[in-house]
């Protein structure tokens, strides 16, 4: 709205310029320069004397040019001064640095929608350190984006635009959050259709929505009222259990956290068991699973072997899990 008050007073002050050039041009039959020098004074009310002698006509004709630049400086000076007091221009700023910011990213993740979901995802990847954009239309969400430090695009995701501003083409994986099953599908399609390699979890609100939005193109669907459904039963059936995956797998004070990592060709890992790799001696870590294709082995021995494309799923701190990706 602002951006536009400021277009509009440039606007005011251009027409005036150019009206009152073209009227002594006719009106005087003034050379261009001398025509531009008087509008400009006038409008300016500096109290310089006439270029040439005016006639009549003439001497309306600046007269109405007075009143009509002082309103358009009036205007113009107050829409400036606003512009800047506000803080617009900083905004401004700020935004440029940001597109820049978001530009030079490469293998970030992208969040679209910061609502009940999508902020605890936003949360979620802020405190793991990863690098990802926020997207959303919402006033109040970019107010929150910026207060949190995240990097912010507005506006609607189902547009290629949108995305594209937010570097999908570049990006890792995508969290679709919206608010609705139709347009998490949308954002999901469009997501795909720009990016045919992203990993793309997205968001629904009921059942009978997951095997549309899976067809658009997402990896995973999340249905929160199910899975918040499912972990209230296990707490309340293995409430032990329940606390252990808690901490293990988002805990604040994480020691222990659960981790894949992929077996790279080459790699240590690759052709060897995992009796002969030593992981348990040489890392900490704990082999909870391993995945080959679409077939997990959740209760791998100590002869199951690796081969590259595997990926594991260990149990291990930071600092241990740290030590099995350097062996894959």
């Amino acid at each position: 709205m602002m951006a536009r008050r400021l277009v509009r007073a440039v606007a005011i002050l251009a027409a005036v310029l150019l009206a009152g050039t073209a009227g002594y041009v006719i009106v005087e039959r003034w050379p261009l320069m001398d025509a531009v020098y008087m509008t400009v004074i006038t409008i300016a009310t500096v109290g310089f004397r006439e270029v040439r002698p005016l006639s009549d006509a003439g001497r309306l004709l600046t007269m109405a040019l007075i009143l009509a630049g002082v309103g358009g400086l009036g205007y113009s000076f107050g829409t400036i001064v606003e512009f800047m007091v506000e803080g617009h221009l900083r905004a401004m700023l700020e935004g440029r640095r940001m597109q820049k910011r978001i530009a030079d990213l490469s293998g970030h993740y992208i969040v679209v929608g910061i609502g009940r979901v999508g902020s605890v995802v936003a949360r979620s990847l802020a405190d793991e350190g990863v690098p990802f954009v926020v997207v959303d239309s919402c006033d109040e969400c970019r107010a929150a984006a910026e207060e949190a430090g995240w990097l912010f695009v507005h506006g609607d995701a189902t547009s290629e635009e949108v995305l594209l501003q937010a570097g999908v083409k570049r990006a890792k994986g995508l969290v679709a959050a919206v608010d609705t099953d139709a347009d998490n599908l949308f954002v999901v399609l469009t997501a795909r259709t720009l990016n045919p390699d992203l990993f793309i979890v997205a968001r629904s609100t009921s059942l009978a929505s997951e095997s549309k939005i899976l067809k658009s193109g997402a990896d995973r669907v999340i249905t929160p009222n199910v899975i918040g459904g499912r972990r209230m039963a296990a707490m309340l059936l293995r409430p032990v259990v329940a606390d252990y995956l808690d901490v293990v797998t988002h805990g604040d004070a994480l020691e222990y956290r659960l981790d894949a990592m992929r077996v790279r060709p080459g790699s240590e890992l690759d052709g060897k068991t995992i009796a002969e790799a030593q992981i348990r001696d040489r890392t900490g870590t704990f082999v909870l699973a391993v995945r080959s294709g679409s077939a997990i082995n959740a209760n791998p021995g100590a002869s199951t072997r690796f081969t590259a494309g595997d990926e594991i799923i260990a149990l291990g701190t930071r600092e241990q899990l740290a030590k099995l990706e350097e062996l894959v």
